[in-house]
């Protein structure tokens, strides 16, 4: 089993020796893996990476103690923001969530596309909980930080995205041919179930996004970012 890693806002001095308190909810999960006093962890906090080790532990309650800075981070070299649909499953996003923080989306923004079912009260109320899923899979995958997740904004928000390299899925061949990764930020979309409409494609693509051809079988909402970021990934100059 990989070193259990943990996401803990502390705001005291940190140096070696210091006893962090983790959270109820991180306390009961290191009981549930029955980890005894002593095991290795992996603490996140606001000035980094640090090893630990677990010196108090019951079912609610937990101390760890910072032991030296971890020198490592395995962010991507450059920020990947994903626009994502707002589905009319909201469920979906719970699933798609975890692959995105995985292959290193560092920020995730929901998008209302036309053909997106938005209910504004629904998805406050689920926002809390994809915010949780996040934290989690960024502890799962050994993220170095986690990303931002911001509450959805209209389509035409995407028309003032100020990054150099914005891509946008399309089912369609451009005639150009996909673009060419560059070292710097990239932006990417997709649209919801049902597409993008003709005048959000047209729109994105006056405004300089580019598209971006993933083949000719037609892609799920849920499949489709994870694809487009599993391709930037794969990509990114080492």
């Amino acid at each position: 089993m990989s070193i259990p890693r943990l996401f803990v806002p502390y705001p005291g001095v940190v140096h070696e020796g210091v006893q962090v308190p983790l959270g109820a909810a991180q306390a009961r999960h290191l009981w549930v893996l029955r980890l005894p006093q002593g095991s290795a962890l992996e603490l996140v906090l606001d000035s980094g990476p640090w090893k630990a080790d677990l010196s108090e532990i019951d079912k609610d309650h937990a101390l760890a103690r910072l032991l030296a800075p971890l020198k490592e981070d395995r962010e991507p070299p450059f920020a990947l923001a994903a626009y994502v649909p707002v589905t009319a499953q909201l469920s979906l996003l719970d699933d798609l969530l975890p692959p995105l923080v995985e292959l290193g989306a560092t920020a995730i923004q929901p998008v209302v596309f036309r053909r997106s079912e938005y209910d504004a009260d629904k998805t406050a109320a689920r926002f809390e909980r994809w915010q949780r899923i996040v934290h989690s899979a960024c502890e799962q995958s050994h993220r170095s930080r986690v990303p931002g997740l911001a509450l959805p904004v209209p389509f035409d928000a995407l028309l003032t995205v100020d990054v150099a390299q914005r891509w946008v899925a399309h089912e369609l061949r451009s005639g150009q041919g996909n673009p060419t990764l560059a070292r710097g930020p990239v932006a990417f979309t997709s649209g919801p179930e049902g597409g993008l409409t003709d005048g959000e494609y047209g729109a994105l693509t006056g405004a300089g996004w580019q598209p971006v051809y993933l083949g000719g079988s037609i892609l799920r909402a849920f499949t489709c970012p994870v694809a487009m970021l599993g391709a930037i990934r794969f990509l990114l100059p080492s």
